[in-house]
């Protein structure tokens, strides 16, 4: 599966999808999810913790293991993916659109600008 060119990436496989309203959505990389298989279940952060670049803010459970997922870039978070918790097997079937995760108001626009393209992603971290 392609990577979209309109969405920003991480080494550790989350994307970051800037909106209009100057908040950004963040999911994991259809990679990712591949990876972790099937999920069975998705614990978010609270609306308005506040999230360090890097740090672990949601872990997805598959039925091979649990892992982190590490917010792309600073901010607070704003809203959930509340479907998640009926459906995580939505991150799998829609990584890049229903299978999103958490939107936030990021803090330092020069954190999105610095995280890497679709086309850096896919030559190096997210090279199949």
């Amino acid at each position: 599966m392609d990577n979209p060119a309109d969405l920003r990436y991480t080494s550790s496989h989350e994307w970051l999808r800037n909106e209009a309203d100057g908040t950004a959505t963040v999911g994991i990389t259809f990679h990712a999810q591949d990876a972790l298989g099937e999920l069975v279940y998705v614990e978010l952060p609270e609306v308005g913790r506040r999230l360090a670049q890097g740090e672990a803010c949601v872990v997805v459970e598959s039925t091979k293991a649990a892992s982190d997922v590490y917010a792309p870039v600073a901010g607070e978070v704003v809203a959930v993916n509340e479907a998640l918790a009926d459906a995580p097997q939505t991150v799998n079937e829609a990584p890049y659109g229903a299978g999103w995760l958490f939107r936030l108001r990021p803090e330092d626009p020069a954190q999105v600008g610095a995280l890497l393209d679709a086309q850096a992603y896919g030559a190096g971290p997210g090279a199949a």
